[in-house]
């Protein structure tokens, strides 16, 4: 560490006599040059040319150095130019004149060249500045969450001032808890809470060189905005707390203010998001009670008349009565059990706890088992079936996709005319088990291909039949937790195509 501080000693030394000594070796060469090929020249010439290693001091090293070269060009004009040569003394009492319009030239140019120095710099520092702002801004705009966008604050506000940097939020109580950190060192002590509890209550910077808690060795910044106080920035500045505040306080209070902003936006993100989860949870709430209410009344009512008929008139009702009531009964409380079924299975996909138990399937096996359970429904229709004979099984969820297709040959029958056909097709193209249903119903309106699948939707043709707007949204779920898609198409004639695609492995 001594010889470290040793060396820095010598170079700071270095830096310090350097420009004076290009100084004098400039002017002695000037003075070479002029004394071989400038003895023709004028005096006032002369003199002009002595004023070039001023202003290349002052542009180059600041004042210091051009009046010191601005002394030394008037004793070598003086010692070798003005009569007597060689001698300091001066035979015409009006050179004296001229010697002090040139030290007051050089001296008036070098305080401009100084001042235009001064403001190179601190446009340059301006630039830096803004530049530091800008990138810090950048980051913590790519950063969604609080503490990654507080990881940015404090490792960018650490490489720019090189101090060590801290970032403290309120916690439990009235205690405040360091959530971020740059630059610390085995030799930094902790932050003092209470200067920095005070900081945050009060929003006032304080600290060393702040005039307040002047026993700290950190300066604590308040992040706040408008409304409220977010945290307290820490500086680790100890000597140089006072310097740092007088140069950088307009870019400390720069970069406070942008982290209060950052952590203002993520807050408002959060209650906006809860806000918004909280207005989708009720609108799902009401849609569903709606649905419900709805749909549970009209087979509770079926079951209840038929039931009710059967008691009360069972003298009368002869075996093809009893046999079209009990028909009613089991088709509105198959009805009720798809009803049931596609809200757990909504409720599921919506908690996250949709798992699959996949295995080998046949696809001719699920859809056997779908057309058994909607046989009843599907004695009106015509329904023609196309398997590819080598379709190979796929891994899946069987009782899954059995919902799905049920689901779908629900709908293919609810919106379809008594009569009309139904074509169910499975093949394998590129590796993907490719399974349509296409009916010959009211359709849907172009636009609304995507739009079938969300919860609740309903296109306009379909109002007036009974439907949650439920099924297509389930199944686009289940498909899409197997790996595939599922589509809609309007067909050319009349009715819609269903498409979905499962990957075979």
């Amino acid at each position: 560490m001594q010889i470290d501080r040793f060396l820095q000693a010598i170079s700071e030394s270095r830096r310090g006599w350097l420009p004076y000594l290009a100084t004098t070796v400039a002017i002695g060469a000037l003075t070479v040059l002029l004394l071989k090929v400038g003895l023709s020249f004028q005096l006032a010439n002369i003199a002009l040319l002595f004023l070039l290693p001023v202003l290349l001091s002052a542009a180059r090293w600041g004042f210091g150095p051009s009046i010191y070269a601005a002394a030394v060009g008037v004793a070598a004009f003086d010692y070798f130019f003005v009569p007597p040569i060689f001698s300091f003394s001066v035979s015409d009492l009006r050179y004296l004149i001229s010697f002090a319009v040139f030290l007051s030239v050089a001296i008036l140019t070098a305080t401009l060249a100084l001042r235009l120095r001064m403001q190179v710099n601190e446009l340059r520092m301006r630039e830096a500045d803004t530049a530091a702002l800008y990138d810090l801004s950048r980051q913590m705009t790519a950063r969604g969450d609080l503490t990654g966008v507080l990881e940015a604050i404090a490792t960018h506000v650490h490489g720019t001032l090189r101090l060590p940097v801290w970032i403290a939020l309120p916690a439990d109580g009235d205690s405040m808890s360091i959530r971020a950190r740059a630059g610390q060192s085995s030799h930094d002590g902790g932050v003092d809470e209470a200067v920095c509890r005070w900081v945050f209550v009060h929003g006032k910077m304080a600290g060393c060189g702040t005039g307040r808690f002047e026993h700290a060795d950190e300066i604590y910044v308040p992040l706040k905005t408008e409304d409220m106080a977010r945290g307290v920035l820490i500086l680790g500045a100890r000597d140089r707390a006072g310097a740092l505040l007088a140069e950088r306080l307009r870019l400390i209070e720069a970069f406070a203010g942008l982290a209060a902003v950052a952590m203002a936006r993520i807050q408002l993100e959060k209650e906006a998001h809860t806000a918004r989860l909280s207005s989708e949870s009720e609108r799902l709430r009401t849609a569903l009670l709606d649905s419900i209410s709805h749909e549970l009344r009209t087979p509770l009512a079926g079951i209840i008349g038929s039931v009710t008929g059967m008691i009360e008139n069972a003298s009368v009702l002869t075996d093809e009565d009893r046999r079209d009531l009990l028909f009613t009964i089991r088709d509105s409380a198959m009805r009720m059990n798809r009803l049931v079924t596609n809200l757990l299975g909504m409720v599921r996909l919506e908690s996250g706890m949709l798992s699959l138990h996949k295995r080998a399937c046949d696809v001719s096996d699920m859809l056997g088992v779908a057309l058994r359970q909607l046989q009843d429904s599907l004695q009106r229709r015509t329904v023609v079936v196309d398997l590819q004979r080598d379709l190979p099984p796929l891994q899946a969820d069987d009782v899954l996709i059995e919902q799905v297709l049920v689901n779908i040959l629900s709908n293919a029958v609810k919106y379809s005319a008594d009569g009309s056909r139904i074509e169910i097709r499975a093949g394998e193209r590129d590796g993907t088990a490719v399974l349509t249903v296409a009916d010959e119903g009211i359709g849907i309106l172009e636009g609304d291909e995507e739009r079938i699948f969300d919860k609740f939707y309903r296109a306009e043709a379909a109002k007036k039949i009974p439907g949650t707007g439920l099924g297509l949204a389930i199944c686009r779920g289940i498909v899409e937790a197997h790996g595939g898609v599922i589509t809609a198409e309007r067909r050319s004639t009349a009715g819609i195509r269903i498409v979905i695609q499962l990957p075979i492995d």
